[in-house]
């Protein structure tokens, strides 16, 4: 199950914070700053989808991810390989880095990445 752009956009602020309450979570947001039960309608809608959980602490709760980041965006980066470049990493990479206007440095720094890769397999 994936998250839409609102859903997704409060996740990345609770990956960030690990733990928040209701007013942690809006103060994250830039101006201007979602209304109350907006925020509360995504957050019940992806503790349907078990990507958070609270605890309750009176009448006042704190929500965490149940989901890591990483976890999260790797599903989503293996399913645009295999939706979007025919299951071709090879693919993806060379667009990735044609498309990306990636410096020499920064391709050096994958070069490397990859080349340490290779030596663990």
């Amino acid at each position: 199950m994936s998250l839409t752009n609102a859903e997704e956009t409060l996740m990345q602020i609770l990956w960030k914070k690990e733990r928040a309450f209701m007013k942690d979570i809006i103060e994250a947001y830039p101006e201007p700053k979602p209304a109350t039960t907006t925020i509360a309608t995504l957050l019940k809608r992806m503790q349907d989808k078990d990507f958070v959980d609270y605890i309750q602490y009176g009448r006042s709760r704190e929500y965490f991810p149940l989901v890591a980041k990483r976890d999260y965006f790797s599903k989503h980066v293996n399913g645009l390989i295999k939706n979007f470049f025919n299951n071709s990493a090879t693919q993806f990479a060379s667009f990735f880095t044609e498309e990306t206007n990636l410096s020499k440095k920064e391709l050096e720094a994958l070069k490397k990445i990859i080349n340490d890769q290779i030596k663990t397999k």
